[in-house]
């Protein structure tokens, strides 16, 4: 089976359908992509509602008519599932239009480039994108392989074949949560989280570590309270500072957010606070050094 068989299935022409298969060149926006897909599906629409030249040129032919399936490429040869979206209609936006749309000011924030001023375009067409029901309980499960070369990101369906692979259970757009000694947030990312991460995060007790890559100054804070580092982070992710006086002097957007040690649930409050005294000794993060004043 392939996915002209499922189109043909719902009764959609694969001459009417571009098959796209998105891997954002910048690393920071490639890693919470999925994220988006998961989380804010009207940013990840935000995304790709504006396409370089060739691809633009083959939207506007199926403008009322067509459709994009939209998929990312989160391993090499395979493509997963998002959605299809029918081209409703197109309007040109210059520059400066580009970047007064709210979606791609936030967009811009997670590290895309989108329309730069060297662009050798004046213009771009933004296409109106409506997410249709198709297979929409496969978001993030269905599994495809992709054609070579796979540098080629975008395809006429009636053109290729695009075998399935996999239909999983659970959807993989918000995988398992990675190790909590590897986590490493910045602030942007904060407020996107997937639902899992959260869900975990809110049962993790610990030390965290507020690195600011201006200076290579830190914060040493501990997370014991209502949702734990996910309740403590959230207030990050809204303030920009915690409520703390030497971050309040910062600009989060250098904020880099790891974690130092993770307790038991039930450890006492008593017991996390020495520990955390014990990694600003140790880390030298009170002032004039770091950005804890005790």
């Amino acid at each position: 089976m392939n996915l002209n068989d499922l189109l043909l299935h719902k009764n959609i022409n694969p001459q009417d359908v571009l098959v796209l298969r998105h891997r954002p060149h910048e690393p920071e926006f490639n890693k919470v992509l999925p994220w988006l897909a998961a989380e804010r599906s009207d940013l990840f629409n935000a995304y790709q509602q504006t396409q370089g030249k060739k691809l633009e040129s083959a939207m506007r032919k199926l403008i009322g008519t067509g459709y994009v399936a939209s998929f990312i490429g989160h391993e090499p040869g395979k493509a997963l599932f998002v959605g299809l979206y029918s081209i409703i209609a197109s309007k040109p936006l210059t520059y400066e239009e580009f970047w007064q749309i709210p979606a791609h000011i936030e967009l811009k924030k997670f590290g895309m480039k989108g329309f730069t001023e060297e662009s050798d375009r004046s213009s771009v067409l933004w296409f109106d994108l409506v997410e249709t029901n198709f297979y929409e309980t496969w978001k993030g499960k269905l599994i495809v392989s992709w054609p070579p070369p796979e540098l080629s990101w975008w395809r006429w369906a009636h053109r290729n074949e695009i075998p399935i692979i996999a239909i999983l259970e659970d959807s993989i757009l918000d995988t398992a949560i990675p190790k909590w000694y590897e986590i490493e947030f910045t602030w942007e990312q904060l407020g996107i989280l997937p639902t899992r991460w959260k869900s975990a995060l809110s049962e993790w007790r610990g030390i965290y570590y507020i690195f600011d890559t201006s200076d290579r100054k830190g914060y040493v804070g501990s997370a014991y309270g209502e949702d734990n580092l996910l309740g403590r982070w959230l207030n990050y992710a809204a303030s920009g500072h915690g409520g703390n006086t030497l971050l309040r002097q910062r600009n989060p957007k250098n904020f880099l957010f790891t974690i130092l040690e993770r307790v038991s649930p039930d450890m006492e409050q008593k017991r996390i606070v020495n520990l955390e005294n014990s990694w600003k000794h140790r880390l030298h993060t009170r002032r004039p050094y770091g950005l804890n004043e005790n």
